[in-house]
């Protein structure tokens, strides 16, 4: 018990090991196997615990405790395999654990749809049957019950009718309680459009995990943190991040989410060495039946066709991912697909996919919901309206702390500037462009931009990173929320940071442009 209080969860189940083997009497030992199987899963012990069941399962056991060991079994085979072989089983455990503990069997319902979400395009009808079974369960109001009511609702009735009760649900999961829930609720914030709860649960559960001695929970953890990362243009945060997760998998014994490495490797942009890791995360996929990342490497190939200028490849990419409803991804193919196929020609594909986001984003007030609209809109626009729905977007976007997705609208205004013959204002907006994507280190994106001012009659100016004259990725976020009339309260919302942090930032960038207020701010990043 003092070792689970200071979060020693590995030495608790030694402790508890060495109670089995001191233990004559079948019931206890049987109960405190049980309790270390419990303490060396947390811990990422994953065959341990294993064997330790095998002891528990021995017995005797009363009715609760074969419910925990049932449970318990689902969570190890879904720790050890997120694909669609772990769904039946997970299905019948939790169709046993009805007649023990209602709480337990929405728990193992809840962790079967999540394994036929992993399952994707490779699941045939396993989603559905799973969505089937979990809304025919016992309803609670608990954050498991409410979780599994919005993913059972997302899955038979459509995103529109399920909006409102995951943002519920998100709501109620906290990380102190529900640290097994946090990974999926971190997903679950891509479709409500929750960008402050996508990078501050991402955040919280990270730290939880680490805190708690969770090794079981780390890894899942450590993936999401990165992908958000990526979002917020904090490449290499991302990578070391995405390095710790292979170590920690070699010592857990199990292989680390592929996500994160292959969408940081598309955004680098570096086409040799991103196209064999989406071709390693293809093969991933494929041996370990996880077809949601087959959706992500269709995304990835998406993103990196799109930043190389290949945008008919950057639609066929895109086309692909959207063919499966994959949790998060279909809303990030959709704007890879709208931006390719406004690129490459296909007008009637751009507009068909502008109306599938813009009918996702419509039923969420947010600011990463408002951005990506107008993102869609402004490509697709024959009113007259692009430069306005590209400026929104901007603003939105950075609003929303996804500076990817806004440095990569303002990549669109300038070139749309450019085709408009605007070319001064265009070379502005290109070269602030181009200098994030520089300095965040998304290559391909760079040379997109650097072409485009090219054309402008502009030079790309390639500064020498860490140098005093140019801002980094967070500094040129907080100093366009600053131009854009945000308060520091306001800024550090959006940002996670205090008003003091901000204002530290703030005269750091005052001093990088040579500027003494807010009021300068505007015209200083124009002539950046």
């Amino acid at each position: 018990d003092r070792a689970l209080a200071r979060g020693g969860r590995a030495a608790a189940a030694a402790f508890l090991e060495r109670a089995v083997e001191l233990t004559t009497d079948p019931a206890t030992r049987a109960g405190r196997a049980l309790a270390a199987a419990e303490a060396r899963f947390a811990a990422g012990a994953i065959a341990k615990a294993a064997q330790l069941l095998d002891t528990a399962e021995i017995g005797p056991l009363d009715p609760a405790q074969l419910a925990q060991v049932q449970r318990l079994r689902a969570r190890l085979a879904f720790a050890l395999n997120t694909g669609r072989s772990v769904v039946p089983p997970l299905l019948e455990a939790a169709g046993r654990l009805e007649r023990l503990d209602d709480g337990l069997s929405r728990a193992t319902y809840l962790a079967a749809i999540a394994a036929a979400i992993n399952a994707g395009r490779l699941g045939g009808d396993d989603l559905r049957r799973a969505a089937l079974a979990g809304r025919g369960a016992p309803r609670g109001e608990d954050a498991v019950g409410r979780l599994l009511t919005g993913l059972s609702t997302w899955v038979l009735d459509g995103h529109a009718a399920s909006v409102s009760l995951l943002a519920d649900a998100v709501e109620e999961i906290g990380m102190e309680t529900d640290l097994e829930l946090a990974w999926l609720s971190s997903a679950v914030t891509h479709e409500i459009w929750d960008s402050g709860a996508y990078f501050g649960r991402s955040e919280d559960l990270l730290s939880h995990a680490r805190a708690s001695g969770r090794l079981s929970l780390l890894a899942a953890a450590l993936s999401f943190r990165a992908t958000a990362l990526i979002h917020a243009g904090r490449f290499e945060e991302a990578a070391t991040i995405l390095d710790e997760a292979d170590t920690l998998g070699a010592m857990v014994g199990v292989e680390p989410h592929p996500a994160s490495a292959v969408i940081l490797a598309a955004y680098r942009g570096r086409e040799e060495e991103a196209t064999a890791v989406i071709d390693a995360a293809l093969g991933y996929a494929r041996s370990s039946g996880v077809g949601w990342n087959l959706g992500v490497a269709a995304y990835s190939r998406a993103v990196l066709s799109n930043g190389l200028g290949r945008y008919r490849e950057a639609l066929a990419a895109a086309q692909e991912a959207i063919e499966f409803e994959d949790l998060a991804v279909m809303q990030w193919a959709l704007t890879e697909l709208v931006e390719a196929a406004a690129r490459s020609g296909a007008d009637d594909v751009a507009a068909a996919g502008r109306d599938r986001l813009v009918a996702r984003t419509s039923v969420v007030d947010s600011p990463w919901a408002r951005g990506t609209a107008a993102y869609a809109d402004a490509l697709t626009d024959t009113s007259g309206e692009s430069e306005k729905h590209y400026r929104t977007a901007i603003d939105e976007l950075t609003s929303a702390g996804m500076t990817l997705y806004a440095a990569r609208a303002q990549l669109l205004l300038g070139e749309w500037l450019r085709r408009e013959n605007r070319r001064t204002e265009g070379r502005q907006q290109l070269q602030a462009a181009h200098e994030l994507f520089a300095s965040i280190g998304a290559e391909a994106f760079a040379e997109r931009a650097a072409r485009e001012l090219a054309a402008t009659g502009g030079v790309a100016r390639t500064r020498t990173r860490g140098a005093e004259v140019d801002l980094t990725a967070q500094e040129a976020q907080i100093a366009r929320l600053a131009a854009a009339g945000r308060t520091n309260p306001e800024i550090g919302a959006v940002l996670f940071l205090s008003p003091r942090t901000v204002e530290w930032h703030l005269r750091k960038i005052f001093t990088k442009l040579d500027i003494s207020s807010r009021r300068e701010l505007a015209a200083a990043l124009r002539d950046q």
